[in-house]
């Protein structure tokens, strides 16, 4: 039996034993801890890339969006944010971001009311200016710039 307990094989094989669930414990805790940090770095990170994509797109170019009939609109992307363009039935363009101002739906033109509303919490924006003009929207739409030629439509920052 001394020889038994003596032998250095049993004395280090509980040591090497530990040590390897210590690397592993320790390996597994890294890992465990970059799945959670790296989601909370996104969403925290995120709104500085949105911001700046969206400072990146000064321009936006609608191929054949001239052959839209009056009295309609089409929604396209201004950067990452939808916007909406609309050919009034009198000739005019206007161009404006399609996002409600109150919590960030996104918006339609109603062209037998001439207005343009929000189906979330009923807000109400002029389809000329983008002027709220009832409900809860606290703020008007971003107007953006129109220029129609034998291409396409133009629009840009204001």
């Amino acid at each position: 039996m001394s020889e038994l307990e003596n032998s250095p094989s049993i004395v280090k094989e509980p040591e090497k034993s530990r040590r390897a669930f210590l690397a592993v414990a320790g390996a597994a805790g890294l890992a465990y801890t970059a799945a959670l940090a790296y989601p909370v770095y996104r969403y925290l990170a995120s709104p500085l890339e949105m911001a700046e994509s969206a400072a990146a797109v000064t321009t936006v170019t609608l191929k054949d969006a001239h052959k839209i009939p009056a009295g309609s609109a089409l929604m396209f992307k201004f950067g990452p944010k939808p916007a909406v363009l609309i050919h009034h039935a009198d000739g005019r363009w206007i161009a404006m971001t399609a996002v409600c101002t109150h919590l960030g739906c996104t918006i339609q033109y109603e062209p037998e009311a001439d207005r343009i509303h929000c189906a979330c919490h009923g807000g109400v924006y002029n389809a000329y200016t983008g002027a709220n003009v009832s409900g809860p929207p606290p703020k008007p739409l971003t107007l953006y710039k129109v220029a129609v030629n034998t291409a396409g439509v133009e629009v840009s920052r204001a």
